[in-house]
C-alpha cells in the first residue's frame, strides 16, 4: 500500500508537464492555441519530432502563400522578414508571440493561419514606404 502515496507524488510532480503536453488532437489545428501547443512541444515529449516538423511545414506553407499572393502587387505585405531568416527563427517568433498572448482568448481562439501571420508580422513587421 506504500505505492499509492508514491504514485500520487509522482503524478503531482509531473502535473506541470502534463498540462502543456501535446496530443494528437492538437494536430487538427482548429485554433491558434493548437498551433502554439504543437510548435512549443517540450523536448522530452514523445511527439516532439512530429510536432516540430508539422509546425515547420505549417508555418512554411503560411509564409509561401503569403509571399505568393503579395507578390502580385494587389495585396499588401504583412510579413517582411529579412533575407537569411531560418525556419527555426520563424518557429521561435511565432512561439514567442503566442506565449505572450496566452491570456488573450480572442487571439488564441482565432484560426491558426491568422495567429501564424500575426506572430510572424509582430516579429517582422512591414514598414510603409
Amino acid at each position: 500500500m506504500r505505492k499509492a502515496p508514491l504514485l500520487g507524488i509522482a503524478v503531482l510532480s509531473l502535473w506541470p508537464t502534463l498540462v502543456h503536453a501535446t496530443d494528437a488532437s492538437n494536430f487538427l489545428l482548429k485554433t491558434t492555441e493548437d498551433l502554439y501547443r504543437v510548435c512549443s512541444t517540450a523536448p522530452d515529449d514523445p511527439l516532439r519530432g512530429d510536432a516540430i516538423n508539422f509546425c515547420e511545414g505549417y508555418l512554411l506553407g503560411v509564409v509561401n502563400y503569403h509571399d505568393a499572393v503579395t507578390d502580385r502587387k494587389h495585396l499588401k505585405r504583412l510579413i517582411c522578414y529579412p533575407p537569411g531568416v531560418t525556419r527555426d527563427e520563424g518557429i521561435q517568433a511565432f512561439v514567442d508571440w503566442a506565449a505572450s498572448h496566452q491570456g488573450d482568448n480572442k487571439f488564441m481562439s482565432d484560426p491558426p493561419v491568422v495567429g501564424a501571420v500575426r506572430g510572424l508580422a509582430h516579429k517582422w513587421p512591414c514598414t510603409q514606404s
